[in-house]
């Protein structure tokens, strides 16, 4: 086993306030895992946090509760009443911080972005026994977030509320390396002499753009149900890492990380595999980042996609 701290890039309080505009998103975008040792997002008080420790997991009907900030909404919970409406006031004031924060320190990156969920997750990871496609526990790259995201990126960011226990992740590598070293296997590379074997054309886009103008009218699923020929690759390649015993007993690039208690770090999920092999209690923030807005789009699984795997990746210039 490879323990190590290659992919993180650590910004503690002095680091993060000298950080210009595109220093956090260019480590992004490079594959890194960018690691607060201290959130550097307030917490909710420390009462509305034993109130979701506490009262949350015995009153869930899914394994996440979510709000979701476009509709004002809040799903998860087995009842409303005072429960819900606290803690539809705890993510929403959580996620409002959040987005402030992001606003703040990356404010190219995000133009344009989705504000997506703010969850949190009360759960252990470890040892939960579900099907292979919805655990957390094996390795794997994000695929589709709320439908079609047609190549744009998915950024996740984490804070740990367990009081004492680390939230332990592991990782076989960046999207680019995994591609070069498994997508024929997997299935997901370009046909030979395709120029855009990813474009979802006119039909495709026509199709996602009556879907978003439902979802805006209140039609939740809509979105959901959107897709394009680019999520439905990384879907395979999704499967691809989490069907396949092999590749999750593999230690090659292999590395784990252990977050403490109450630090924050955050990810594009669609480029850096990871696995979640414990932990309980966690807030997740997701955002779709628009693709136009990235300053290193060639290294975007996108693009990546559209290029047939090579047996070495590109290396990041020193």
């Amino acid at each position: 086993m490879h323990w190590g701290r290659e992919m993180l890039e650590t910004f503690d309080a002095s680091r993060l306030k000298s950080a210009g505009p595109s220093t956090l998103s260019d480590a992004l975008e490079h594959g890194r895992i960018v690691y607060f040792p201290e959130s550097p997002v307030p917490l909710p008080a420390p009462a509305d946090i034993a109130f979701l420790r506490e009262e949350l997991p015995t009153r869930m009907k899914r394994k996440n509760v979510s709000f979701y900030p476009e509709a004002q909404r809040l799903v998860g919970l087995d009842s409303g009443g005072d429960l819900a409406e606290r803690t539809h006031r705890i993510l929403r004031e959580h996620s409002a911080r959040v987005t402030d924060f992001l606003s703040r320190t990356m404010p190219g990156f995000v133009r344009d972005w989705s504000v997506g969920t703010s969850s949190f997750r009360p759960l252990q990871e470890r040892g939960r026994k579900l099907k292979p496609h919805a655990s957390n526990e094996l390795i794997h790259v994000d695929a589709g977030a709320y439908g079609a995201t047609h190549g744009d990126r998915i950024l996740r960011f984490f804070i740990n509320l367990h009081p004492t226990e680390e939230r332990r992740w592991a990782t076989r590598g960046t999207f680019e390396e995994l591609y070069h070293r498994y997508g024929d296997a997997a299935g997901v590379a370009p046909a030979p002499g395709s120029e855009h074997p990813l474009s979802p054309g006119v039909a495709g886009r026509v199709y996602s753009s009556l879907l978003r103008g439902a979802s805006r009218l209140g039609l939740r699923m809509a979105r959901v149900i959107d897709t394009s020929p680019y999520d439905r690759v990384m879907r395979r390649f999704h499967n691809f890492m989490k069907d396949t015993p092999e590749f999750q007993a593999s230690r090659e690039g292999y590395e784990e990380f252990g977050f403490p208690p109450f630090s924050a770090w955050m990810v594009l999920t669609d480029t850096v595999s990871h696995a979640c092999l414990s932990g309980q209690y966690a807030l997740v923030d997701t955002f779709l980042i628009r693709l136009s807005s990235c300053r290193l789009p060639e290294i975007a699984p996108y693009h990546l996609l559209q290029q047939a795997p090579t047996q070495r990746p590109r290396q990041e210039a020193a």
